[in-house]
């Protein structure tokens, strides 16, 4: 029988290799090993090093990029434009947003569809910018913030709270202040900051704990230090919650600076190509 040459010669079907993985669920829920370090060497109050970049889709509007170590988002912003008609009319401008996790930012497999998890993070994001968007600026108008998740190595929703305001203030939109996201695991008497994906809120994990185990996301707007959207996880008593709502409001403003330095070099940026270009003509 003649066969293709043209054609790779393969299995027909494949599967991924952590199918055949063990799942070690002991390792997940021993958080902080005997020397006080986390499994990846971190101190339970340390971040992990950010990398954010601003103007990284030529042909959006606004939009930016950012590395949490193995978490990576990406972030564009299209318009202002007219919404559509079938809206109701208001002079106040609208945020639509939506996330999507890449069918390869988790060890398995994503599905094109959206699911629950990426529309509640998608209406997190918007409930947290509105408050620092200058809406009234352009009445009738629809503004729209594309997230995507290329990896996902925990601390997904924090670092996209970040990025996604980034990326507005990319555009040109007038803001009141940033957005600055961070998220926090509690377990038992141990606070985790910026959790990796082994380290992250599993109730499945968690047994015979009634409190004190969950996880904390929260999104900051440092200048007026005003909390613009908090979600919870799991069960925290109520002085162990306001802990942790103050730890990661210090670490939000940690964050703030490195947002600053890099919007600022985005637009030192923009203004050697215009000069550059006004030279050539």
């Amino acid at each position: 029988m003649p066969t293709d040459s043209k054609r790779v010669p393969g299995p027909t079907e494949t599967q991924p290799p952590f199918l055949y993985q063990k799942k070690n669920e002991k390792a997940e829920t021993i958080l902080v090993n005997s020397d006080g370090n986390r499994h990846d060497g971190r101190k339970p109050a340390e971040m992990r090093p950010i990398f954010l970049k601003a103007g990284v889709i030529s042909q959006a509007r606004g939009s930016a990029y950012i590395e949490q170590h193995n978490t990576k988002v990406i972030c564009a912003v299209y318009g202002p434009h007219e919404y559509q008609r079938r809206e109701g009319f208001s002079m106040k401008g609208k945020l639509r947003c939506e996330v999507k996790f890449a069918t390869f930012s988790c060890r398995q497999r994503g599905s094109h569809q959206t699911d629950t998890r990426e529309k509640e993070a998608a209406l997190v994001i918007q409930q947290a910018l509105e408050p620092a968007v200058c809406l009234h600026k352009f009445p009738k108008s629809q503004l729209d913030i594309f997230v995507t998740v290329l990896q996902n190595d925990g601390s997904a929703l924090g670092a996209a709270l970040t990025c996604a305001s980034a990326a507005v203030a990319d555009a040109g939109i007038e803001m009141y202040d940033l957005v600055i996201g961070c998220q926090m695991r509690q377990a038992g008497e141990t606070m985790l900051l910026d959790p990796t994906v082994q380290e992250e809120y599993h109730s499945r994990l968690v047994k015979n704990a009634e409190s004190n185990h969950g996880a904390v996301t929260v999104a900051l707007l440092p200048s007026i230090d005003q909390v613009s959207a908090l979600v919870q996880k799991g069960n925290l008593e109520s002085d162990i919650a306001l802990q942790v709502l103050k730890t990661c409001t210090e670490a939000c403003q940690r964050i703030y600076p490195v947002v600053q330095q890099c919007l600022t070099k985005a637009v030192q940026s923009r203004e050697k190509t215009m000069d550059t270009s006004e030279t050539k003509t």
